[in-house]
């Protein structure tokens, strides 16, 4: 039975969910159980959002209704939108990071944001909606984790938790970002909050 925290189905900053046209797609995009309802979610977001650099976009979404109207977002936003779907469909769900090297070893930090959904059939499971490429190919499958970058470089990380909110110093940044142009070349390097409703997952 579902006792997590309410807070993983509620909106929150950058979480904009009753958004009318946030919410009008997350009806349109609801199915027989939540499974399928969240399948359809990832597979939209990760594919009908266009990755800002891998498309060369220069405009700065952060918050969910943002990057539907722009079409366009880094993988911070996209999971805010993504995030914003399955929670208007009653599925819970929440924030998880990863510190990643942006190109290669010895390039700088950044974080990288994905999802964990709590589904009744087998818990919570990680996925990573931002978007597929020659080099990166996320699906959607339940009980085996399929995430796009693992962690090779020394100083990267994946973060065990998953929290309900973003973390508040990320979307100040991002807010902060004049550009994707200006991401590139300092990209946001941010700390897990030392408060926030967070559950570690196994």
């Amino acid at each position: 039975m579902n006792t997590l925290p309410p807070a993983f189905v509620a909106a929150c900053d950058a979480v904009d969910l009753h958004h009318p046209e946030v919410a009008r797609l997350a009806r349109s995009l609801a199915a027989d159980t939540p499974r399928a309802t969240a399948q359809r979610c990832f597979e939209w977001v990760r594919d009908q959002i266009q990755h800002s650099i891998d498309f060369k976009r220069d405009e700065v979404s952060v918050d969910a209704s943002e990057a539907l109207a722009l079409g366009t977002g880094l993988c911070i936003a996209k999971s805010h939108l993504l995030v914003a779907l399955l929670r208007t469909n009653g599925i819970p769900s929440g924030f998880c990071y990863q510190r990643l090297t942006l190109r290669d070893a010895g390039s700088p930090f950044c974080t990288h944001g994905l999802v964990a959904l709590w589904l009744e059939e087998g818990g919570w499971y990680r996925c990573d909606a931002r978007g597929n490429k020659a080099t990166v190919q996320c699906e959607f499958t339940p009980g085996a984790e399929n995430l796009a970058f693992p962690v090779v470089n020394e100083g990267e990380q994946l973060y065990p938790q998953v929290w309900a909110q973003p973390w508040p110093e990320l979307v100040r940044r991002m807010r902060e970002l004049p550009s994707i142009a200006a991401y590139c070349v300092t990209p946001i390097d941010a700390a897990p909050p030392a408060d926030g409703v967070a559950l570690t997952l196994e």
